[in-house]
């Protein structure tokens, strides 16, 4: 909730010359950013304006009382010496800005708690002396209904609200859902009735209106309305793992309120009979409490086997449908009796409790279960192909753990229905030309040069996986992640813009390497021209003689090559249980995925290494491949198959951060996961060589890894600075892919890429991984610090030099880089870079027998666990970075249309202005203080799904190797 007062101070009347002293005059406006913690209590940002507007003064103090004794100071504060007594508040100034000229303003602020209500202060005084008073806003906050409380359709929903005026009163209170008017109350208490709700998600608010005309909007309560099936028990979550000699417990609740008191039982019906209920055997639930959830505690008996037992527990109670829940005995023998072991259960009941907001309502794990988040994904609940790469890796794990393999195999269906597109998303692939993959359009630097201009004069290469792909499969289509999925469907595309279906396919980037998170423009990914302009959102990054509708999707390699990785272990872990057979569809599936990711290999048009203008020579087969994972493959066709075309395209990009040499050693060697092709196997044993070439030709003097190296200089085959040194043709490049921020300042591609070289080595002993890590875990151990209660690892990286020369052999490994230097900006305690972190310090460890390595991967697992919260692990992250939430978005000139909720797309256009549903996020207030400079960078405390599920896999690692 948002309140703004402004009190001025009068004009005094002249009179008779007196002697001359500073006249003190002041205007105060006074923000308070509220929410509610519990109900009848909360927090709040105090943001305070102080203008002078009377005589230059040198030094001040402001001071004003709270309405009531429930208003707190915290005490954290900034611009100000801060104190409180009683009500009264008083701020100093600091020695910086005591001194105030007439008209010069000071930005002040603390934050505070509130019990009751939260009233602003009617008066404000500087230096002993009234402001003065003005019409201040009302306050408005709701009381019901409460954040995520559920409802059975046709439902009442009762909305009240708190409502207040500091100097006048409040005429009336208006109830919203959405943008749409409810109801209106003129009286207290304020309230309106919601009656025959159907089914659905809703967002509720309540508008306050003072006499005076001031408005203020309460923060929104997200509510649920389920479909009416009947009396119902509800239970959550329905699978639950159990660490053996440990405890864990599912939520029990009515679906509505009963008419008498209901007694619920749960008890053990079949299975191992060590898993037993601890605690909650029989819970009542009255007409009254019937919405209030009561736990069940199962415990899991030590024994002496090594095998994990399962259970079944039911919940019945007389009257309703019984619920049976499914344990799975997570046995210590395993791996010894090891606490890391439990603390993975811990934390894997907890990503799968729907309670905690990690999986959407139809099973696809959102980016992080906070909504307010920008950075690769511009909202937290889209999720990526890496989050369900993470997922697959998470339930190989949890099979690993307990024995059960059905959570593997169903992830990978769940990622096979949503988000590797369907021959109904991909239509027109029987139109595919692999002898003319794609009409070249070049990329620029600056967004402002787009949309470019394609160009039918150049001459792309040939395409030859296709033909061996439609061979082995018996299908032109592609079989691998579209990277970005709208799960609600918040923007609204829909599927092929039926505005409804979800998750639903979209995209972001488009226009070059300067293009950050805050300046792109979101269009679904199958573009009918229903939104957007005339032309959809196709003229905004391409110029053509004209456009059709179309769909296209972007695979993003290091996802589909973790899939793989993940099915590696899942097959490993499974053989060794004698349950091979129980994944081996699933495996099969990611064989598969792994021949297609092959077009991740090839230069963007086929061209062949060492292009540098768009006239060079066209690849005629496998000469146009890199061996490498690049940035992406992409591809595409007309909607209308009487159009008659569809194209493909790899990305001449190629990052450190993304290679999988672990992958490609699985693709190339495991009978299991060896794709079907003809050339599959074999070119992805000769990637694995490339890919450790790679990294030793980037390797640093000190050992971290740089860049990496592009075919295509600045995205239009120009042509390279001299003196860049070229790997197999390629020019060094330190900051490849993308440049706001530089794509390989960040420690997490360092941990994530080592981690895979590091199990490379783990299982097959490589020699030449061996020595890449040997010098990379040497520098990593010299920049992290770990203590009994902290640790540090590097965050941001500066790079200098460049490799020592060109190198192009098929065989052998490049020499040392003495000019390539990196140094340790800044540090961090990310929980997921911790972990990834973790995990290439503990497969190196296990084969090198590495004491240092393996201490250490100990001692962040143990830090990560002490940020612990109730949805997992967290640090607080301070988003100063969200100052670019208003940025200007590049539209040209005269180009104009709507986003499917008629934010309106122009040259005016702004990140948040073409995404207004941000302005209803609950943690929209404090991003708005922070644009506004009235409040400070807002802090978050963000539960990314593939940060916890790094922890998670990190916790069972080290439990398996280090027993």
């Amino acid at each position: 909730m948002a309140t703004t007062l402004v009190l001025v101070a009068g004009a005094t009347t002249a009179v008779a010359a007196a002697p001359a002293q500073a006249a003190v005059a002041c205007d105060v406006t006074y923000t308070a950013n509220q929410w509610t913690s519990s109900p009848g209590q909360g927090g709040f940002t105090a943001s305070i304006s102080l203008k002078n507007t009377g005589d230059p003064i040198t030094s001040w103090t402001l001071a004003f009382d709270y309405p009531t004794t429930g208003q707190k100071y915290t005490p954290t504060g900034w611009g100000a010496n801060w104190s409180q007594n009683n009500t009264r508040v008083t701020g100093t100034n600091l020695p910086y800005n005591g001194s105030l000229a007439t008209g010069a303003s000071v930005s002040i602020g603390f934050n505070g708690t509130w019990t009751g209500s939260n009233p602003s202060p009617t008066s404000f005084s500087v230096n002993g002396v009234s402001c003065g008073g003005a019409n201040a806003a009302p306050t408005v906050s709701l009381t019901s209904p409460t954040a995520g409380q559920t409802y059975t359709a046709p439902a009442t929903v009762a909305i009240a609200a708190n409502a207040a005026d500091s100097d006048g009163t409040v005429s009336k209170v208006d109830f919203y859902q959405g943008n749409t008017l409810l109801g209106t109350d003129t009286s207290a208490p304020y309230s309106y009735n919601w009656t025959n709700v159907a089914a659905g998600s809703y967002s509720i608010t309540a508008r306050a209106t003072d006499n005076g005309g001031a408005t203020t909007t309460s923060s929104p309560v997200g509510i649920t309305v389920s479909q009416n099936t009947g009396p119902a028990l509800v239970v959550s979550p329905t699978t639950l793992s159990v660490p053996e000699s440990g405890t864990a417990s599912f939520s029990v609740k009515l679906s509505q309120a009963p008419s008498a008191n209901v007694t619920v039982t749960s008890a053990r019906v079949s299975g191992d009979a060590d898993i037993t209920v601890a605690s909650g055997a029989s819970l009542t639930f009255t007409p009254s409490n019937w919405n209030t959830a009561q736990n069940v505690t199962l415990a899991a008996a030590n024994d002496s086997d090594t095998t994990s037992g399962t259970a079944v527990i039911r919940v019945s109670a007389s009257g309703y449908a019984a619920v049976d829940v499914a344990a799975s005995e997570a046995d210590d023998d395993v791996g010894g009796n090891n606490q890391y072991v439990q603390r993975f259960v811990e934390l894997y009941n907890e990503l799968h409790d729907p309670a905690n907001g990690y999986f959407s309502p139809e099973g696809v794990p959102y980016h992080s279960v906070e909504t307010f988040m920008v950075e690769a994904p511009d909202h937290g609940h889209e999720t990526t192909s890496e989050a369900y790469s993470y997922y697959l890796w998470l339930e190989a794990a949890y099979g690993q753990v307990t024995g059960d393999w059905s959570k593997f195999n169903n992830a990978w269906a769940s990622m096979e229905k949503y988000i590797i597109p369907s021959t109904a998303d991909q239509p027109t692939n029987s139109f595919y030309n692999a002898s003319k993959p794609a009409t070249y359009a070049p990329e620029s630097l600056q967004i402002s040069n787009y949309p470019t201009q394609m160009d039918t004069g150049v001459t792309p290469g040939t395409d030859p996986l296709a033909g061996e792909l439609q061979s082995a499969y018996g299908t032109r289509d592609i079989y691998g992640m579209h990277w970005l999925l709208d799960v609600d469907n918040t923007y609204g595309f829909g599927r092929c813009g039926d505005g409804t279906t979800k998750p639903a396919y979209i995209n972001t980037y488009q226009r070059g390497p300067e293009e950050s998170v805050f300046e792109t423009i979101p269009q679904p990914s199958c573009d009918t021209f229903k939104y957007g302009g005339t032309n959809g959102y196709l003229d905004l990054f391409i110029k053509d003689s004209s456009y059709a509708k179309q769909w296209k999707y972007t695979n993003a390699p290091d996802a589909d090559a973790r899939a793989v990785q993940a099915a590696y272990w899942a097959l490993t872990w499974a053989k060794a249980q004698n349950k091979g057979s129980d994944i081996s569809a699933t495996v099969t599936k990611a064989a598969k995925m792994g021949d297609y990711l092959r077009y991740a290999m090839y230069d963007k048009y086929f061209k062949k290494p060492g292009c540098t203008s768009p006239s060079c020579a066209p690849g005629t087969g496998k000469d146009a491949s890199a061996y490498l994972l690049n940035w992406y493959y992409a591809w595409g066709g007309a909607t209308d198959a009487s159009a008659g075309w569809a194209w493909r395209i790899g990305s001449s990009h190629n990052h450190s951060g993304y290679q999988n040499p672990f992958a490609a050693w699985a693709l190339a060697n495991v009978a299991e996961l060896k794709p079907k092709s003809a050339t599959g196997a074999g070119d992805w044993g000769t990637s694995l060589t490339r890919q450790l070439q790679f990294y030793k030709w980037l390797q640093s003097a000190e050992g971290a890894v740089a860049g990496g190296a592009t075919n295509s200089w600045e995205g239009h085959y120009g042509t390279p600075p001299s003196g860049l040194p070229k790997f197999h043709g390629m020019t060094y490049d330190w900051q490849p892919v993308y440049h706001d921020p530089p794509s390989n300042q960040w420690f997490g591609f360092q941990a994530w890429t080592m981690e895979r070289v590091a199990e490379l080595y783990n299982v097959t002993g490589n020699a030449d991984a061996k020595a890449i890590l040997d010098k990379w875990v040497t520098w990593a151990l010299a920049n992290t610090t770990v203590s009994a209660t902290s640790y540090q690892i590097p965050s941001t990286l500066r790079w200098t030099g460049q490799p020592a020369g060109d190198f192009s052999a098929t065989s052998g490994m490049p020499p040392a880089n003495p000019g390539l230097h990196v140094s340790v900006v800044d540090y961090t305690q990310d929980v997921g870079v911790a972990g990834a972190y973790a995990k290439a310090l503990m497969y190196y460890a296990a084969r090198a027998n590495h004491t240092q390595a393996r201490d250490t991967a100990k001692a962040l697992l143990d830090g990560v666990w002490r940020n612990r919260d109730a949805k997992g692990v967290s640090v607080p992250e301070t988003k100063t970075d969200y100052n670019r939430v208003d940025d200007p978005v590049y539209v040209p000139s005269g180009w104009s249309g709507k986003m499917p909720n008629g934010d309106t797309i122009n040259s005016s256009s702004t990140f948040i202005s073409i995404r207004s549903f941000y302005r209803n996020d609950p943690d929209w207030p404090k991003v708005d203080a922070f644009l506004k400079g009235t409040g400070p960078a807002p802090v978050f405390n963000y539960h990314r799904f593939w940060a916890q599920v790094d922890v998670a896999v990190a916790l069972a690692e080290y439990g398996r190797l280090f027993p």
